[in-house]
């Protein structure tokens, strides 16, 4: 299966993803939905916020050039949110999963649809 096939079947085919991408640890996307274009800085920047936390509170989380407020980095996931908006950010072995959505969807729905395909990408080795 190749890496867009998680993009647009186990995130945006849910209805509750907005846009999502598929990056590397060491950079680079693997995949990602039309228009969901994550700058080399912007993944760095989260990449970076793993290991330095208040790097992504001090600055917020920038994806695709829109600024989201950081609302919680806790082990793999980091929250972030932007008016009725928001963004969840799960970490891999190898990959790190980025998906947004547009209110009435509320992180608290979208948390488990990207856990779940990051917790069968770690099955899988990823």
């Amino acid at each position: 299966m190749s890496w867009q096939v998680y993009v647009d079947s186990n995130l945006l085919g849910t209805g509750k993803v907005d846009k999502a991408a598929i990056i590397g640890l060491q950079g680079g996307v693997w995949a990602h939905s039309a228009g969901f274009d994550i700058s080399t800085a912007e993944q760095q920047a989260i990449i970076k916020g793993y290991t330095a936390p208040d790097t992504l509170q001090a600055s917020g989380i920038r994806l695709a050039g829109q600024k989201y407020f950081t609302l919680s980095v806790v082990d793999r996931t980091i929250q972030g949110k932007k008016g009725a908006d928001g963004a969840v950010i799960v970490k891999t072995k190898q990959a790190i999963i980025i998906a947004t959505y547009v209110g009435p969807v509320q992180s608290p729905e979208l948390t488990p649809i990207v856990e779940s395909l990051a917790d069968y990408l770690i099955g899988s080795g990823y």
